[in-house]
């Protein structure tokens, strides 16, 4: 029960100080390592009292190290970040010390990540101190990191409550004006934090020897960064490692590749053409038709429908055979885009009547078509990096447009180029021709990216503005043309 005043104010219990001792003393160690002594000798009384071991104040222990000392401990982080359950009105002050306490420590692991070089041990530390933050958060490690999105741990070992659950559409008030923060709106933003601090690591250490590694190599997340380091790196790397980088490549490419062709198998190709007789085959029998058409030879008697004619549906399309050129700058502002277009070009070069071909530049170009249908193939023999040169490019591409009517030419770059008029100029010229042309400055996942001003204006004023965000823009366009 709080105490009083003299003239009647509530004065804040112990229990409440101590909460906030321990969440200054982490607020402390976020922005600055070096310990502050008073908030550490006062955190440490306070977590001694209440019966949790010292070690939760050890910035070197990971969680899996002081739930190995302290088993019962296990199932207290399962959960311990989710909505309290609905009706539980009453506070209990001394197990909100607690969960601080618990909570403090696997924040401070997980996003104080310190600066310097990462030895192997300690990038697999972090992933543990990581999977117990997802788990504290009511998921399965490795669920935001992957991109799951925050899948109840019910399911999981922990067996905490679902995400947002208790929580509604914002916060949940709590007595005394605090608020329980809607795990529904933060845990899309939690994972990509978590998926760039893993990258930062990444960056920091020998990639090398984790790639050497195969049990290490098997728990690194997929990400933009991780592809971009191993494309750079995959002419230095044999054996073990090379094996390793190639799946790690492979399996971020299929996680893409899904992601984009739901998005491109949503339209058909062409219009029906009725002149063309179906196909009778089981697959196109239009039972409905069929059965309405030979309903005069119905019999009552028997009670049975007898059928004079079958009926099947039309499944052959108009459609012109179309090239789609797609020209892809791999400097190392690109790696995003190109990573994504390559994946992209693939899933076109599957549909029927449509002829694609891939050329990637820096100040070289290189004519990437014969392994256009394979993006992992193809990333393996892009060269990342180095200066921009549109025009050894353009030089590959023009020569490719046979039949400008059916051609359509994707150019995807930040345009910031060496010879810029006479890049334009060309790209003007095939515009003029009646091939389309469809400039894009960005086609990341996350919708982010610049363009050389200069080129967007010229572009606007062309009648061909350039595309930039999101890459299910230039899926758009691409479908709208090619259908």
């Amino acid at each position: 029960m709080s105490a009083e005043s003299t003239d009647g104010a509530a004065v804040p219990e112990a229990g409440e100080n101590r909460r906030q001792m321990l969440y200054w003393r982490l607020l402390a160690r976020l922005f600055d390592p070096e310990e502050q002594v008073s908030l550490e000798s006062a955190s440490l009384a306070v977590v001694e009292d209440i019966g949790l071991p010292s070690a939760l104040l050890d910035p070197g222990a990971s969680v899996d190290s002081v739930v190995q000392r302290h088993p019962e401990l296990a199932a207290e982080f399962d959960g311990l970040m989710t909505p309290l359950p609905d009706g539980d009105d009453g506070r209990d002050r001394a197990a909100e010390v607690r969960r601080a306490a618990l909570a403090s420590k696997v924040l401070l692991n997980v996003f104080a990540s310190g600066s310097g070089a990462v030895t192997a041990e300690q990038l697999a530390r972090w992933q543990s101190d990581a999977g117990w933050l997802e788990r504290a958060l009511g998921c399965r490690p490795g669920d935001l990191r992957g991109g799951g999105g925050g899948r109840s741990a019910g399911a999981g070992s922990g067996g905490g409550r679902p995400v947002g659950a208790g929580s509604g559409a914002g916060p949940t008030a709590t007595e005394g004006g605090g608020s329980t923060p809607d795990l529904g709106r933060l845990i899309p933003e939690i994972g990509p934090e978590l998926g760039s601090i893993e990258a930062g690591l990444v960056k920091r250490m020998r990639l090398r020897e984790v790639l050497a590694d195969p049990a290490l190599a098997s728990r690194l997340t997929p990400s933009m960064s991780l592809i971009e380091q191993l494309l750079r790196d995959k002419d230095n790397l044999s054996g073990v490692a090379l094996a390793n980088a190639k799946a790690l490549i492979r399996r971020y490419v299929d996680e893409v590749a899904q992601v984009l062709r739901s998005q491109v198998e949503k339209a058909t190709v062409g219009d029906i053409d009725r002149s063309v007789p179906p196909k009778r085959v089981f697959r196109n029998l239009d039972l409905d038709r069929t059965i309405w058409k030979n309903l005069t030879n119905w019999s009552p008697e028997e009670e049975r429908l007898y059928v004079d004619r079958l009926y099947y549906r039309h499944t052959s399309r108009k459609t012109t055979p179309q090239r789609l050129i797609v020209v892809v700058d791999q400097s190392g502002s690109m790696v995003d885009s190109m990573v994504n277009c390559t994946i992209l070009a693939s899933i076109f070069a599957g549909l029927p009547k449509v002829d694609v071909h891939l050329i990637a530049y820096d100040t070289q170009a290189l004519d990437l078509t014969p392994w256009s249908h394979d993006p992992f193939e193809t990333l393996l023999r892009t060269k990342l990096g180095g200066g921009t040169d549109g025009t050894v490019a353009m030089a590959l591409a023009r020569p490719k447009i046979a039949e400008p009517r059916n051609t359509v030419v994707v150019w995807i770059s930040d345009f910031y180029e060496w010879r810029t008029d006479e890049l334009f100029d060309s790209m003007a010229a095939i515009h003029r021709s009646g091939a389309k042309f469809i400039p894009v400055g960005s086609v990341t996942s996350g919708g982010r990216g610049s363009v050389n001003p200069w080129f967007r204006e010229r572009f606007k004023d062309l009648g061909t503005p350039v595309i930039s965000g999101h890459i299910k823009k230039l899926v758009h366009e691409l479908k709208t043309f090619l259908t």
